[in-house]
């Protein structure tokens, strides 16, 4: 599961700043721009509502668990959620619950 874990990693920062970068490059950081665009419509608004409730349930998700299990350094998915998003944060914390899984059975 690791490997798995450690690709999703890799291909939830590749692909949305696969769309991101380009469009920071030729808009800077302009943030009105950036929420005007991404609520231009109801389907980019529903989008974007979808992913901003994800990722708090994320969060709490990792809070919450990586307490229960023992993980440490949860500060890494939190910096990930607002750098890339919820999907690098997501398979980067599940990666990390997995190596303490690892290491308790061992």
């Amino acid at each position: 599961m690791k490997y798995l874990y450690l690709f999703l990693c890799v291909l939830g920062t590749v692909l949305p700043w696969s769309q991101f970068g380009p469009w920071l490059g030729s808009n800077g950081l302009n943030l009105s721009l950036l929420i005007e665009e991404a609520f231009a419509g109801r389907i980019a608004a529903f989008a974007w509502l979808d992913v901003l409730v994800s990722g708090v349930v994320v969060l709490v998700f990792i809070v919450v668990e990586g307490r229960r299990v023992g993980v440490r350094h949860l500060w890494l998915p939190f910096v990930t959620m607002f750098l890339v998003g919820v999907s690098l944060s997501l398979p980067l914390f599940l990666l990390q619950r997995q190596a303490r899984l690892d290491a308790l059975r061992s």
